[in-house]
């Protein structure tokens, strides 16, 4: 008797552990540091502003569901001075709280019937005593649906707040011809119109030392950017010693050129230049080694308006003796305030030309992408074959997702290598 009165306590207390793991499981806090944006409608003219003060502001916290299902909300949250009144609408449905006190509190928000895909959490101010409506700090999750799944940015480790609110980063990386020393890179970048929000860095030409596309860096400015990392790592270029520098050989008229920091350091040059989203435009890049222990990168830019190709710089990476190598694409978001917001680049008539002067087209491509979609802290990113190139799309909550490391293959190749005229060709 007492032996299986012991085994039906067991079989209690097992079953307890289950139901408290299972309900622990069924939590979620989502941390407003990477996953809330303080969206202006209008813009601000100050780029740097954090405060939500502004009716025409809101703040917005995501996350992704993996299927249908019933969640119960609550935000923490504090108000610095006086009391406020705010409202959070997730979907069609909308909460109204009542805030008081300096120091976090929790406050419920009530049941939620979300379909599967990302949820969109928006707070709105209604009324405010003091300078700003509010301060969010988490938003937490219970599912009353068993075995829902959530993805968000879940911690800080590597700085994955900062990262994770950029938005995942993606690649197109070329399958290139074997056997072959590759000397240029050819490729044409197209952004729709509307796909180009502040932040963005549509990279055409990617080798294994560096890269080169075009960025919006302003509301009134626009840059080509092609830049080489230095062999030695690090993130500050003052540590980098003279044999290990990049050095400038050749640089357009109007092309600033200098070096650069935070992600890797190296060689970097711009070219101020108002390209519209839109229209098509062409990259060139060269490499070769010099002979002499390193090689030497060069990078051109064709705009349609002008009708001409434009020197961007050229550079010398030393401790290198080859040819191109890992040619890529990619898209990026450099703004982790704008990682709310969508961008495309559509790829196309990509080729390659290796020393002997054989052209080859570039047709199939691995899809892959940075830490954060690697993770699953971000999956509003897609990627893969569009009419007759390749597409690259990231940011702003889409459901739309590409499994990473999947390959793609043109239908048709393109027909013709391009016509490039400013080269003596060897």
């Amino acid at each position: 008797m007492k032996t299986i009165i012991l085994r039906i306590l067991s079989v209690i207390f097992l079953f307890t552990i289950f139901s408290v793991q299972a309900q622990q499981n069924d939590q979620w806090t989502i941390p407003a540091g990477g996953n809330g944006y303080l969206i202006n409608k209008p813009s601000s003219p100050d780029e740097n502003k954090k405060v939500w003060d502004s009716k025409e502001q809101k703040y917005l916290i995501s996350f992704k569901t993996d299927k249908p299902g019933k969640l119960e909300l609550s935000v923490k949250l504090a108000v610095p001075e006086g009391k406020s009144k705010i409202k959070v609408s997730v979907g069609k449905k909308n909460f109204t709280i009542n805030i008081a006190g300096k120091e976090p509190g929790l406050f419920k928000l009530g049941a939620i019937q979300l379909e599967s895909g990302y949820c969109k959490v928006a707070f709105s101010g209604l009324q405010k005593e003091g300078q700003q409506f509010a301060v969010v700090s988490e938003l937490k999750v219970q599912s009353l649906t068993p075995g829902l799944t959530l993805n968000y940015v879940r911690d800080n480790q590597d700085n994955r707040f900062y990262w994770g609110r950029r938005g995942p980063s993606v690649h197109l990386n070329y399958e290139l011809p074997q056997g072959k020393d590759i000397e240029y890179f050819y490729n044409e970048l197209t952004v729709p119109v509307g796909q180009d929000p502040q932040g963005s860095y549509f990279m055409a030409d990617g080798f294994g030392e560096g890269y080169f596309g075009m960025q919006v860096n302003g509301p009134e400015e626009r840059r080509i950017l092609f830049s080489v990392w230095s062999p030695f790592k690090t993130d500050r270029p003052g540590e980098i010693p003279e044999s290990d520098k990049i050095r400038m050989l050749s640089k357009g008229e109007g092309v600033h050129t200098g070096e650069f920091g935070n992600e890797g350091s190296g060689g970097q040059s711009y070219f101020r230049y108002g390209w519209k989203a839109g229209t098509t435009y062409r990259f060139l890049l060269k490499g070769t080694p010099d002979e002499k222990g390193s090689t030497i990168f060069t990078a051109w830019f064709y705009a349609p308006k002008e009708a001409k190709w434009k020197l961007i710089a050229s550079f010398s990476r030393p401790k290198t003796d080859h040819y191109l190598t890992r040619l890529h694409s990619f898209l990026e978001n450099f703004n982790d305030k704008n990682g709310y917001l969508t961008r495309k680049g559509l790829y196309t008539n990509q080729w390659c030309r290796d020393k002997n002067g054989n052209w080859f087209p570039l047709t199939k491509v691995r899809f892959t992408g940075d830490d954060i979609a690697k993770r699953g802290y971000r999956l509003d990113y897609a990627g893969g074959t569009e009419g007759n190139g390749f597409y690259l799309r990231n940011g702003g909550f889409f459901d739309e997702n590409v499994i990473l490391n999947s390959n793609f293959e043109l239908r048709t190749a393109p027909s013709s290598p391009p016509v490039i005229e400013f080269i003596e060709w060897p």
